[in-house]
C-alpha cells in the first residue's frame, strides 16, 4: 500500500485502485473521482494519510463494471414484521405521530389548543426515547410509518433534537423546550396552500418566498394561539437561520441564534435528507451525515454537527451496509472513537444466503480488521415486501 497525504488530495482525482482510510475503510473505489465531501470528511476526523495500491490516472477514465450479488429484499428490509418484534417502542412511535397529528389538525381547524398538549407529547417522547434510543433512530431511517407527513417529520426531528441536546449536556428543562419546539417548528406550513407544500418538482421564486414565511406563521401560532414560552418561539422563528448569517427571517449570525434553534436546524436537515418527500427520494443515513460534515460552518453550528456526528456515527444505527466480502449487515452500535468501524448484525453472508434470525451474528468491525464497509444500502429500496 502506498501512503498519500490527505493534504495532497484534490476533488476529481482518480486512482487506479481503491483508496482507503483508517486501515481498511474504503474512502472511494478505484477509477472513481474523489469528491470534496470525501476530503472534508478526512479533515474533520483529522486523518492525515490515506492508502492505495493504485496511482493517479486520467480523470476521464471510467470505472470497470462489477458483478455485485443481488441482495434478497426479504433479508434486509426494515419491514414492519421485523419492527414488530419490538412492538412496544414501535407502537409508541406511531402513537406520538398520531397524537401530534391530532394537535396539528385541531390548530388548522381553529380549535382552542393549549401549549400543554405539545408539552405532554414532549414528555412522553423523552420518557420513551430514554429507554429505546436505538429503536427510534432505526424507525427514522427505516421510514416505516406512512401518512401524517408533517407530524411524522416533526416527531423525527424532535427525537434527533433530543439526542443532540443530551449529548451537549443541556439541562433537563432546556431539553424539554427544545423537544417541544421541534414538535411544533413547522406547524406554520398549515397556513400555506397545498399547491405549494405538496407540489412535485421545483418551486418558483414566488413560491419559495411563501415557503420562507412559514417560521413567522409558526411563531404567531406559538405566541398568539398556544401562548407558548419564548424558548419554544425562538425555535419556531429561527430554525432556518444560518451560522453564516445568510438564513431567514432575521439573518442572525452564529451565537445570536438560540441554541435550541441551532439544534433543531441540524436535526431538521438530517430528517429531511433521509425521508422521502413528494419532490425527491430519500438519502441513506451515511450520505446525509457526510453532507452535514461538509457544511464547513456555513449553515450549521460546528459544535452541534460534531455532537450529532459523534452520537450517530458515519453509518448511523439502523443503516444497512455492504461489507468488503459482499455480505450485508445492519449497524447496531457505534464506535465513537472510530466511526467508520461500527458493530454490525449480519443479515446475508458473502454467498447471498440470509442468516438465521434466531441465531444472531454480530461483528465488531473495530476488532475484525479483515472486514470493512464498502457502501451503505438504501433501506427504502426494500420496504415494499409483503407483510
Amino acid at each position: 500500500m502506498n501512503k498519500v497525504k490527505t493534504s495532497s488530495l484534490r476533488p476529481g482525482q482518480v486512482f487506479s485502485a481503491a483508496v482507503f482510510s483508517e486501515g481498511n475503510n474504503m474512502l472511494t473505489p478505484g477509477m472513481t473521482p474523489i469528491k470534496q465531501r470525501d476530503i472534508d470528511l478526512l479533515n474533520t476526523w483529522a486523518i492525515e494519510f490515506v492508502a492505495t495500491e493504485g496511482e493517479v490516472v486520467d480523470i476521464d477514465a471510467k470505472p470497470p463494471e462489477r458483478n455485485v450479488p443481488v441482495v434478497p429484499a426479504e433479508a434486509v428490509s426494515f419491514s414492519i414484521n421485523e419492527v414488530r418484534q419490538n412492538s412496544g417502542p414501535y407502537r409508541t412511535y406511531k402513537t406520538l405521530i398520531e397524537r401530534l397529528n391530532s394537535v396539528i389538525l385541531a390548530i388548522k381547524a381553529g380549535d382552542d389548543v393549549q401549549m400543554r398538549a405539545i408539552d405532554n407529547i414532549a414528555t412522553q417522547l423523552l420518557q420513551e426515547f430514554k429507554n429505546y434510543p436505538d429503536s427510534y433512530i432505526g424507525f427514522i431511517l427505516g421510514g416505516e410509518v406512512s401518512g401524517h407527513e408533517l407530524a411524522k417529520s416533526s416527531v423525527n426531528t424532535a427525537i434527533l433534537s433530543a439526542l443532540i441536546a443530551q449529548e451537549l449536556k443541556l439541562p433537563h428543562h432546556k431539553i424539554h423546550h427544545i423537544v417541544a419546539g421541534a414538535l411544533i417548528h413547522d406547524v406554520g406550513m398549515i397556513r400555506l396552500s397545498k399547491g405549494i407544500t405538496e407540489k412535485k418538482g421545483g418551486l418558483s421564486d414566488l413560491e419559495l418566498e411563501q415557503i420562507k414565511s412559514h417560521p413567522m406563521y409558526t411563531s404567531k401560532i406559538v405566541t398568539k394561539e398556544l401562548f407558548g414560552p419564548n424558548e419554544v418561539n425562538l425555535i419556531a422563528l429561527h430554525h432556518h437561520e444560518r451560522w453564516d448569517g445568510q438564513g431567514y427571517p432575521d439573518k442572525l449570525v452564529g451565537y445570536a441564534i438560540d441554541i435550541g434553534a441551532r439544534i433543531v436546524s441540524v436535526a431538521d436537515a438530517f430528517e429531511a435528507m433521509v425521508s422521502k418527500k413528494s419532490y425527491r427520494n430519500s438519502m441513506v443515513g451515511y450520505q446525509a451525515i457526510k453532507n452535514l460534515m461538509a457544511d464547513n460552518a456555513r449553515r450549521f453550528d460546528p459544535a452541534v454537527i460534531i455532537a450529532f456526528t459523534k452520537i450517530m456515527g458515519i453509518y448511523p444505527i439502523g443503516s444497512i451496509v455492504r461489507l468488503s466480502n459482499f455480505s450485508v449487515a445492519r449497524v447496531i452500535s457505534i464506535n465513537s472513537e472510530v466511526p467508520l468501524r461500527p458493530v454490525v448484525q449480519m443479515l446475508i453472508d458473502e454467498k447471498g444466503k440470509p442468516y438465521d434470525a434466531k441465531n444472531e451474528v454480530t461483528i465488531d468491525l473495530l476488532s475484525d480488521k479483515k472486514l470493512f464497509i464498502k457502501n451503505a444500502i438504501d433501506p427504502g429500496e426494500y420496504n415494499e415486501t409483503n407483510v
